[in-house]
């Protein structure tokens, strides 16, 4: 459900909108996608379940984590392979370390569920946004960018009374170390949140504005899903965007939207493709110098 070997979170991202727009035939397209897909995201997601129940320590905030993984250099290492990052190389080459670190994260009780969900769409916007290269061009990653756009949907999941909590807790807890394994896979990133706060929209304006941009950009939708997850994890996340755990906060969130608009009409490419390594960055162009 939450991964496979030829795209990553498809099958949950049909049954989100599926679930979000009242459609069944989508829902079951993304339930066949995910029995259709061979099951190896389990080698990292099993045993780091098993891990989390058998704990007695409080989880970290997802950011504390992806601090952790960013600061690994075996992790870093690992994710370096030819084929699927994730599966040949953080699965392959460093279970356990990996599942260490993943199985940090855990949520204790139902009434959670609501600030969890904030916080793993405030945490995919983190990185998602924050991993840059200056003085290249403001460019996503395409992988990371999956993780946010799939964010909206499990604010949709809590409010369907025929999921149990259960279900939903062991959705939120997987998406999570998904995420993770995501980061980690595209080499570990460093996370530079000033290039967040401090950018300069090419096109100042509001939500409308952006909205407006997008909607006229001509690609396969990924832009417009990540501008709409952005736009939806500004109001989901600010009733607690005082904590530590939320780096994402206040007009942050525009900011974010204009980076998105502006990176996919910038000169192509439209995404990087493991923004961790430099090779990613290749075809990319620089920052114009600004006059002084």
């Amino acid at each position: 459900m939450i991964n496979n070997s030829t795209g990553f979170l498809h099958p949950i991202i049909h049954l989100g909108f599926g679930v979000e727009f009242l459609q069944p035939a989508i829902m079951a397209e993304g339930l066949a996608q995910a029995a259709v897909h061979t099951g190896w995201m389990g080698d990292l997601l099993h045993p780091a379940e098993k891990a989390a129940r058998e704990s007695n320590k409080p989880s970290k905030s997802i950011v504390e984590l992806l601090d952790e993984i960013q600061a690994n250099k075996t992790l870093r290492e690992a994710a370096d392979v030819d084929g699927n990052r994730v599966r040949d190389g953080i699965i392959k080459r460093a279970a356990k370390p990996m599942i260490d670190i993943v199985s940090q994260y855990k949520i204790s009780s139902p009434s959670e569920l609501e600030e969890r969900t904030a916080e793993m769409t405030n945490a995919t916007a983190y990185f998602t946004g924050a991993a840059q290269n200056p003085p290249k061009l403001v460019k996503m990653d395409f992988f990371y960018m999956h993780c946010i756009n799939s964010s909206i949907f499990f604010s949709a999941f809590l409010k369907q009374t025929w999921m149990s909590d259960e279900n939903k807790t062991r959705l939120l807890e997987w998406k999570v170390r998904n995420d993770l394994a995501l980061y980690a896979s595209r080499g570990c990133p460093p996370l530079l949140l000033d290039e967040i706060k401090n950018y300069t929209p090419v096109k100042s304006s509001g939500w409308d504005g952006v909205f407006e941009r997008i909607k006229s950009y001509e690609d396969d939708g990924h832009g417009a899903k990540l501008v709409r997850a952005l736009a939806h994890g500004q109001k989901t996340c600010k009733p607690y965007e005082d904590k530590e755990s939320f780096r994402i906060k206040d007009d942050m969130w525009l900011q974010l939207g204009h980076m998105a608009v502006d990176s996919v009409e910038s000169p192509a490419p439209e995404w990087v493709r493991s923004c961790g390594f430099e090779s990613a960055w290749e075809k990319v162009g620089f920052r114009p110098v600004p006059l002084l």
